[in-house]
């Protein structure tokens, strides 16, 4: 499990108890050596079979990327979220709260496609079928989560 801080413990959104879970957790599930070094670890050593890349609504991380919030080392986090704002502004949508959810769910899509890229070990696991690799959003309003 690789997810945006959410407001619960993944471990209640999917009704797991304490262990059940290897969680990374990083504002705005961006890509970094660490995350995917945990991410390596938890499917080739401690056999986790699914990487669930998971954000949420209302994320504060991706609407101060919208908001071009430059503020010291949250600086560099907020930049690999802004590849998403520019792909989502490119087609035309306002950085309102449709367009910044839009954002949000580009993101994981694109934060899907950079574990694909950046880690052989993983890329090389989901090709023969040893795990799965999957995005997903949590509303903070209702509780649901919806896979894509």
């Amino acid at each position: 499990m690789y997810c945006c801080p959410l407001p619960v413990p993944a471990e209640l959104v999917f009704d797991q108890g304490i262990g059940d879970v290897f969680s990374a957790r990083v504002a705005g599930n961006i890509i970094n050596e660490d995350i995917l070094g945990s991410m390596e670890y938890a499917c080739k050593v401690a056999g986790s079979k699914i990487i669930v890349v998971m954000g949420h609504s209302k994320c504060g991380a991706v609407t101060a990327a919208c908001q071009g919030v430059e503020l010291g080392n949250v600086t560099s986090l907020l930049s690999k979220i802004r590849v998403a704002v520019n792909d989502v502004k490119s087609e035309g949508l306002e950085m309102n709260e449709e367009g910044i959810e839009t954002v949000s769910e580009r993101n994981v899509k694109n934060s899907i496609i950079r574990i694909r890229q950046e880690s052989s070990i993983l890329a090389e696991m989901e090709a023969n079928g040893e795990i799965e690799i999957v995005g997903a959003m949590y509303s903070v309003t209702s509780g649901e989560v919806t896979f894509y």
